[in-house]
C-alpha cells in the first residue's frame, strides 16, 4: 500500500497494535506464601479476611497452576485501603498493576469506571497517547464499580459481564481489534463503596470481601505504623524536626476527622508536616547571613 494512501495510517496502526499485544508475554509470577503475607502485613494493618483469601488462592495456584483466578470485589467505605491493597497484591505476586478494560489496554495504574454510561470504555481502543499493551497476567483493578451509569447509549455492565466471566473471557473481543484475546490469566479486582447499585448479574460473578471501617484504636495503629513515617519522609523532614505522640494523634482523629477510613487522617498529618516544613524554612532564613547588596 502506498504511504500516501488514505488507509495507510489506519492499517499500519491496527497491525502495530495487533503485533504488540502480549499474546504470550507474561510477568514471572512468584508464589511465595511467606513473602506475600509479609508484604501484605507490612503495607496494611488488619484486613485479615482479604489477606487470607489471597493466600488461599495462591496456595491453590501453587498446587494447580492452571486454576482460574477469582474475581474479587473489595467493598467498604472510602479510605479503608481497597485500592492500595490491590497494589500490594500485585507487588507480592511480582505482577504488573494496571487498569483499562480493553484487550489493547493502556498501562494505567487503575481504571475508574465512575460515571461510565456506555460499553465503549470496555470495548473501544484507548485514545490515550501513552497507551501501550502490558502483560497477559497483570493484577487489574476496576475502581468504584458501584458508580456505573446507564442511558440510551448502552450499558457498560453488559460488557463487564463478559470481561469478568471466567467461562467467557478467554475469547474476549473489543470493538477495535475484533479478534479473540485471552483474559483468563488476569487477576481482576473490583472496588465499591456499596453493593446495592451493582447489577445482580454482575454481582453474581464476583466474590465479595467486606472491608469494614476502622475503630479509633485501629486508626491510631495505622497512623503510627504507616501514615506518620510516610508523610514525614514525603515532606523532607526527619524525626529531629517533628514527632507525633499518641495523644496528639488521638486529638487529630477525634477532633479533625469524621470518617470510617484514614484518608482525611493522612491529610491532616500532611498539613501538620507542611507547617513544620514552613517554620523550618523561616528559621533557616533568619540564621543565614544576609547577602551584601550587589
Amino acid at each position: 500500500m502506498p504511504v500516501a494512501a488514505a488507509e495507510y495510517t489506519v492499517a499500519r496502526t491496527y497491525i502495530d497494535w495487533l503485533i504488540a499485544l502480549p499474546w504470550s508475554k507474561r510477568a514471572d509470577e512468584v508464589i511465595d506464601l511467606a513473602r506475600t503475607k509479609a508484604i501484605l502485613d507490612a503495607d496494611h494493618s488488619d484486613l485479615e479476611k482479604a489477606k487470607d483469601r489471597i493466600l488461599e488462592y495462591l496456595a491453590v495456584r501453587k498446587l494447580n497452576p492452571s486454576v482460574k483466578g477469582p474475581i474479587l470485589c473489595f467493598v467498604g467505605p472510602p479510605g479503608v485501603g481497597k485500592t492500595s491493597l490491590a497494589k500490594s497484591i500485585a507487588t507480592s505476586l511480582g505482577r504488573k498493576f494496571v487498569g483499562c478494560p480493553s484487550a489493547a489496554c493502556a498501562t494505567r495504574r487503575r481504571y475508574a469506571v465512575t460515571g461510565a454510561r456506555t460499553s465503549a470504555p470496555c470495548r473501544a481502543r484507548s485514545s490515550r497517547a501513552s497507551a501501550a499493551p502490558s502483560r497477559k497476567n497483570p493484577v487489574f483493578i476496576l475502581d468504584e464499580i458501584d458508580k456505573l451509569g446507564m442511558d440510551f447509549r448502552g450499558d457498560p455492565a453488559s460488557a463487564l459481564l463478559e470481561v469478568l466471566d471466567p467461562e467467557q473471557n478467554n475469547t474476549f473481543r473489543d470493538h477495535y481489534l475484533d479478534v479473540p484475546f485471552d483474559l483468563s490469566e488476569v487477576l481482576f479486582i473490583t472496588t465499591a463503596n456499596v453493593l446495592d447499585p451493582v447489577p445482580p448479574a454482575l454481582r453474581d460473578r464476583m466474590e465479595v470481601l467486606e472491608l469494614p471501617g476502622y475503630t479509633e484504636e485501629e486508626k491510631l495503629k495505622i497512623a503510627v505504623e504507616h501514615l506518620v513515617s510516610k508523610q514525614v519522609q514525603n515532606h523532607g523532614l526527619t524525626p529531629e524536626y517533628i514527632t507525633f505522640d499518641l495523644g496528639a494523634l488521638r486529638t487529630v482523629i477525634r477532633g479533625y476527622t469524621r470518617e470510617a477510613g484514614v484518608r482525611n487522617l493522612e491529610r491532616e498529618i500532611a498539613a501538620l508536616c507542611r507547617k513544620v516544613a514552613r517554620m523550618r524554612r523561616r528559621a533557616a532564613r533568619r540564621l543565614s547571613p544576609s547577602r551584601p547588596n550587589s
